[in-house]
């Protein structure tokens, strides 16, 4: 499987563990659905930046480096959202587990993923 058709589906697979880690807090359980939606999309995105990235440079620290990166930044964006209710900001309950998610993706992309013949 090349390196962006692997971050793509490894990015929306983890998208999905991501976004249930919102079951971990029973008050926010209701949201789920939605939180879940968006987390894999935000998986998805982060998996296809990752693989076109692995795609120029085959370095298994630059791969992590960036999938951590990129899916950090997408988190904070996320994070930086006031719960509309409450009013709080959730930063590290979504920005952990979506750099691990991002860290992991970066990974396996340029470990398993072969590289795109032309």
């Amino acid at each position: 499987m090349t390196k962006p058709v692997l971050g793509l589906i490894l990015g929306g697979i983890l998208g999905i563990l991501d976004g249930l880690t919102v079951l971990f807090y029973p008050d926010k359980a209701a949201a789920v659905g939605e939180i879940v939606l968006w987390s894999t999309l935000k998986g998805v995105i982060v998996g296809v930046i990752v693989g076109a990235i692995a795609r120029k440079v085959t370095s298994l620290p630059v791969g992590i480096l960036v999938g951590l990166g990129v899916a950090l930044l997408f988190a904070y964006l996320v994070a930086m959202m006031p719960d509309p209710e409450t009013g709080k900001h959730y930063y590290m309950e979504i920005m952990l587990p979506g750099g691990v998610v991002g860290a992991i993706v970066g990974y396996a992309t340029q470990k398993y993923g072969k590289p795109v013949t032309r």
